[in-house]
């Protein structure tokens, strides 16, 4: 079974608040809402994946040294395993603007609950929460 490496981030507004996108329709699980990143292409880390992400999907900038590890994703789809680091971002340049169609929204770590989430993310709400 092939692993995915996918990088993902939880973006933290100055009211504590993270950043959720919704998968637009046409994609794998539309409709869900996720931690903004995306696949780690080869000879990219982690880290820089991200930033390329992050500035393709949501117009913004961020530097490596912003970007702190929290814990990861772990998850078997029927056609793949997902490996996905999650990062913690305090500060970018720019706006988060949904430059892929998604749907972006600002959410209290409580209520991270209440959007539906793919399954590899859902097991990070409660570390993302305690850590909040």
């Amino acid at each position: 079974m092939k692993t995915l490496l996918v990088s993902a981030v939880a973006l933290i507004d100055p009211d504590g608040r993270v950043l959720l996108a919704q998968r637009p329709a046409g994609k794998a699980m539309a409709g869900l809402w996720e931690f903004p990143g995306g696949k780690v292409e080869p000879g990219e880390t982690p880290e820089t994946a991200l930033i390329r992400e992050l500035q393709e999907e949501l117009g913004i900038d961020t530097w490596e040294s912003c970007l702190a590890p929290l814990t990861f994703a772990s998850h078997t789809y029927d056609d793949f395993h997902l490996l996905m680091p999650l990062f913690i971002c305090r500060k970018w340049q720019g706006t988060p603007t949904p430059n892929e169609g998604q749907t972006l929204k600002w959410v209290r770590a409580n209520k991270l609950r209440d959007y539906p989430m793919p399954p590899a993310d859902i097991p990070l709400i409660p570390i993302l929460r305690d850590w909040l």
